[in-house]
């Protein structure tokens, strides 16, 4: 039997090796899609603290530090120092700029591919996906779990 978080990272990995797939047909393979919505902000918005950008697209301070350290070592952004030496500002580079029509040719593409998948399903994945997350925040996953015996 399949564990929830098994299968939940094989649905995901079946979404994003796709999208990946993309970028490398198109001559970026290194480029992950988890970058898309960072590079997404960052044209909207301009250059952003890690944590600004973080907040702007939902994650962790961490998963943006991260994906952020990722980017810049494939040189789509780079970091700047702040107006403090706690802040780093990050900013695209003229590669990520030069990746925009392929990022929003994708984006695009991947919208229609979720409308299409959500057709074929009972409820629409996010959905789901944001009931689930609504009923972790009312009661996290640890306090359903309760008492644990050895």
């Amino acid at each position: 039997m399949i564990g929830l978080g098994t299968f939940m990272r094989h649905v995901h990995e079946l979404m994003d090796g796709a999208i990946a797939e993309v970028y490398a047909e198109h001559g970026l393979p290194e480029y992950r899609p988890r970058f898309s919505p960072v590079v997404r902000t960052l044209v909207a918005h301009g250059p952003m603290s890690i944590g600004d950008l973080a907040r702007a697209i939902g994650v962790t301070h961490s998963a943006a530090s991260q994906t952020v350290v990722q980017m810049r070592r494939s040189e789509f952004v780079i970091l700047e120092k702040g107006s403090d030496a706690r802040h780093r500002i990050v900013r695209l580079t003229a590669r990520a700029e030069a990746a925009l029509p392929l990022i929003e040719a994708e984006w695009a593409a991947t919208e229609r591919a979720v409308r299409e998948l959500d057709a074929e399903l009972p409820v629409p994945l996010a959905q789901v996906l944001t009931a689930a997350a609504e009923a972790l925040e009312r009661r996290p996953f640890r306090a359903r779990m309760g008492h644990i015996e050895l």
